[in-house]
């Protein structure tokens, strides 16, 4: 991987990004993408969209969000306590003792996840999972008036959590679903950069997906895409009690996720595969028998419908603070799509 491309995988995965508070990250993504982009615009919804060849009839979306599952504060005690509610899907049982970071108008406010102390606990509380009214936050604060001249209600929380490299070109950090869809997206749109094109290519970083794939409906309204590929992280098989009756058997590291299912246009469905297999790019077929909960979701049923697909990147331990992915499926994933963009002729038809 070009250390350019890393440096704004790092730089991306250092800001935080929760729903509803996507700028500091959105700004880095519109940085990246200013000069390998014909034209970058963000909505205003804060979706950032950038393309390359635009006007060309048959118009091609990539989409990845940028939002991450975090937390928002709700309650300040007289004591200078901080109470904290949920943005997305946040594991309890994954919380406490976590250092976090509250991001305030003022700057961002370190701070630890507090809850009762084990040595105080009874046998019947030792087996409870903690439920997120039960926790608080601890800044150190002397009373409610010293907390409240830093925190405010509705401020948002993230992890502290930083990226790291781990064997087998692996990596861990939290917010890797799915700032690295997004670092895909953005990969793809500057590898095609000097490359002809039949078709407008749009790289969108979406903004709250968490909340219900709200920045994929409005930015693929926005675009009318004849086509769309969503890019996201998918729930990797190979770790200790893995339910792959259920998930199918998929391995991080033996390549992207490609999905078939539902929500999958079949002939945009085939003909990533058939450009995988043709320029022997490693990919991991998932079934999807349903509607995704992805941003593939929102542009198949955009206005009148657009041909989606999905690629993913397998994930362990989604919605926690030590995801893993592979660089190595990050880097095929851009390959992949790349080589699919530009396998689309200048008015493909889609219809099944």
């Amino acid at each position: 991987m070009r250390k350019q491309s890393l440096a704004f995988l790092e730089e991306l995965l250092s800001v935080p990004s929760p729903s509803g508070f996507e700028q500091r990250a959105q700004a880095v993504v519109r940085e990246y993408l200013k000069d390998a982009s014909d034209e970058v615009t963000t909505d205003v919804h804060g979706n950032v969209i950038a393309c390359l060849n635009p006007g060309a009839e048959t118009r091609v979306m990539l989409a990845g969000h940028v939002d991450e599952v975090g937390l928002m504060v709700t309650h300040i005690t007289d004591k200078g306590f901080i109470y904290f509610a949920a943005v997305g899907g946040v594991d309890a049982a994954l919380v406490p003792g976590l250092r976090v970071h509250i991001h305030t108008k003022k700057g961002d406010v370190l701070g630890v996840i507090g809850k009762k102390p084990i040595h105080h606990m009874d046998a019947e509380d030792r087996k409870r999972v903690p439920k997120m009214r039960d926790l608080w936050i601890d800044i150190g604060a002397k009373d409610g008036k010293d907390a409240a001249r830093h925190v405010r209600i509705g401020d948002s929380v993230t992890f502290t959590y930083g990226f790291e490299r781990l064997l087998n070109n692996a990596v861990v950090a939290r917010g890797f679903d799915n700032r690295i869809g997004v670092f895909i997206v953005a990969e793809v749109l500057r590898t095609l950069a000097d490359k002809k094109l039949s078709v407008s290519l749009y790289t969108v970083s979406t903004v709250q997906e968490e909340l219900g794939l709200r920045g994929a409906r409005t930015s693929a309204f926005g675009i009318d895409p004849h086509a769309g590929i969503a890019v996201d992280v998918g729930f990797a098989t190979d770790f200790p009690e893995a339910d792959q009756k259920t998930y199918g058997e998929i391995h991080v590291g033996k390549g992207p996720m490609v999905a078939r299912g539902a929500n999958v246009n079949p002939v945009l469905g085939r003909l990533i595969e058939n450009t995988g297999d043709k320029k022997k790019i490693p990919y991991q077929v998932s079934a999807e028998p349903r509607a995704t909960g992805t941003d593939a979701n929102a542009i198949q049923v955009s206005r009148a419908g657009a041909a989606a697909a999905l690629i993913s990147i397998p994930n362990r331990y989604m919605h926690t603070p030590v995801e893993v992915v592979s660089l190595t499926d990050t880097e095929n994933a851009v390959k992949l799509i790349a080589a699919t963009v530009q396998a689309i002729k200048t008015g493909m038809d889609f219809t099944p």
